[in-house]
C-alpha cells in the first residue's frame, strides 16, 4: 500500500478550515437564538391563555391569542414598562376626558370597568406592579355607567 503524494498547498487547507469553523459558529449562534425565541414564545402563549381565561371570567370580549402574543409578548410589553410612572398615569387620565381638545377638554367620570383589562394584564404579566397600580385605580372616581 502506498501513500499518495500531497499536492495541495497547506494554505488552501487553512482556508477550508476557517470557512468551515465560521459556518459552524454561525449555525450554533442561530440555533441558540431560535431556541431562546421558542422558549419565550411558549411563555408568551401561556400568559396569553391566562389573560384570555381571565377576560372571559370578567365577561369581556377576548382578542385572538396571536394578537395578545404579538402585543404583550412574554413581559407585558408597554403595559408593564413602569405603569406607575407619572407620565404613564397622566396618559391614562387623559383618556378619561370628554374628547375635546384644548381648553374644552374636561375630565369625566368613567365606567368602573374601564381599567379592568389593564389590571388583568398587570396581574398576569407584571404582578410586582399590581398593588401600587390598584391603589391608583381605586382613587379614581368611577361609576357603573354601562349596562350589559
Amino acid at each position: 500500500m502506498t501513500t499518495p503524494v500531497e499536492n495541495q498547498h497547506p494554505r488552501e487547507r487553512t482556508w477550508i478550515y476557517v470557512v468551515a469553523c465560521v459556518l459552524l459558529g454561525v449555525a450554533v449562534v442561530t440555533g441558540l437564538l431560535m431556541f431562546n425565541g421558542a422558549r419565550e414564545s411558549a411563555q408568551a402563549t401561556d400568559k396569553a391563555d391566562q389573560l384570555i381565561a381571565a377576560l372571559e371570567d370578567a365577561g369581556a370580549r377576548t382578542p385572538d391569542r396571536d394578537q395578545i402574543v404579538r402585543v404583550l409578548g412574554d413581559d407585558g410589553g408597554s403595559t408593564c414598562q413602569d405603569p406607575n410612572h407619572a407620565l404613564r398615569r397622566s396618559t391614562l387620565l387623559a383618556l378619561f376626558s370628554n374628547g375635546a381638545s384644548g381648553p374644552g377638554a374636561r375630565p369625566v367620570i368613567s365606567d368602573s370597568r374601564v381599567v379592568q383589562g389593564q389590571l388583568l394584564i398587570i396581574e398576569i404579566y407584571c404582578p410586582e406592579e399590581l398593588d401600587e397600580f390598584r391603589e391608583f385605580v381605586d382613587d379614581l372616581e368611577s361609576a357603573d355607567l354601562v349596562r350589559d
